[in-house]
């Protein structure tokens, strides 16, 4: 099966096209990929080179012509080291662009720290106006895709290398889809981390809800999830920063007693390259990491 990085680069292609006013800019990563639709679009398919800033930058400046700018390398490139430019060439000059990323986390773990972005989502949540999509399957990624290319808005596309076996109906709006029912608590799986959520809850009395998009928040969807259980217990698992959605799960909940346990990529770097799933169990996030921290929050 194809990666969510290689499904990107197929139906960008194909999207150039059948949209006139799309353009994907690059930064070297993926050009290789994008060759055959450079030759086809010339002047939509443009590659900076290592230039992050004003990778940034030129998509801005097309969506100010009108364009649809895809704007794509790895994150760590694409949100940390541009911020700037994605804070005031997008946000203050309020025009609209589809950021997408690839490896995030620890995706590429070889490539030590300067190529991994746990806190990427964070730090777009510091922005106004930005969707963030999270798919967990390739299938899922280019249904997000197609749907943010006819779009005018600001859309933050979050691809990995980690995913789930099966890919699940996915909308660009807000709205977190129930996949198991239960009473003790509420278990919010985003994107990849679907597969190791339903592991890691097999056997549990908790309702597991799938978030694709994740700015903006499913609030309503929470409230009726914790709503029905005995006790308004959230745990928020993420592919990136422990904690990224905390705050958006408690606002969800003020008007209920309720807890909210935030669990993801920590703080602390790993300096060790190792495999990406040695990552996720250093950082918990394997069924087994999950099921302990899931099973020690909640209520008995």
């Amino acid at each position: 099966m194809d990666t969510m990085r290689d499904r990107f680069i197929s139906t960008a292609s194909q999207l150039l096209d059948e949209e006139p006013r799309l353009a994907v800019v690059l930064a070297d990563i993926s050009a290789d990929g994008f060759a055959p639709a450079r030759r086809t679009h010339p002047d939509r398919v443009i590659n900076v080179g290592i230039r992050e800033q004003l990778l940034v930058g030129a998509g801005a400046g097309m969506a100010l012509t009108g364009m649809r700018p895809i704007v794509h390398t790895f994150a760590s490139f694409l949100v940390e080291r541009p911020f700037e430019q994605v804070k005031l060439d997008f946000g203050h000059q309020d025009v609209g662009g589809i950021l997408v990323s690839a490896a995030g986390s620890y995706d590429w773990p070889a490539g030590g720290f300067t190529h991994m972005a746990p806190g990427d989502v964070a730090l777009l949540d510091t922005l106004d106006g930005w969707t963030v999509h999270v798919p967990g399957h390739p299938d899922e990624a280019e249904a997000l895709l197609r749907e943010a290319v006819g779009g005018d808005d600001r859309v933050y596309v979050r691809l990995s290398l980690q995913e789930n076996r099966e890919a699940r109906p996915v909308s660009g709006g807000p709205g977190f889809s129930v996949v198991r029912e239960g009473r003790r608590g509420t278990v919010i799986a985003v994107g990849p981390m679907l597969d190791n959520v339903l592991a890691a809850t097999d056997g549990l009395d908790v309702t597991v809800l799938y978030a694709t998009t994740v700015r903006p928040f499913d609030a309503a969807g929470v409230r009726r999830a914790a709503g029905a259980a005995a006790t308004a217990d959230v745990v928020v698992v993420e592919p990136y920063l422990a904690g990224t959605s905390s705050a958006a799960a408690g606002e969800a909940l003020m008007d209920l007693p309720h807890r909210v346990l935030g669990l993801g990529v920590g703080r602390a770097e790993l300096r060790r390259y190792g495999q990406m799933e040695e990552h996720l169990t250093a950082h918990g996030l394997d069924p087994q990491g999950l099921r302990g921290r899931i099973t020690g929050f909640l209520r008995p």
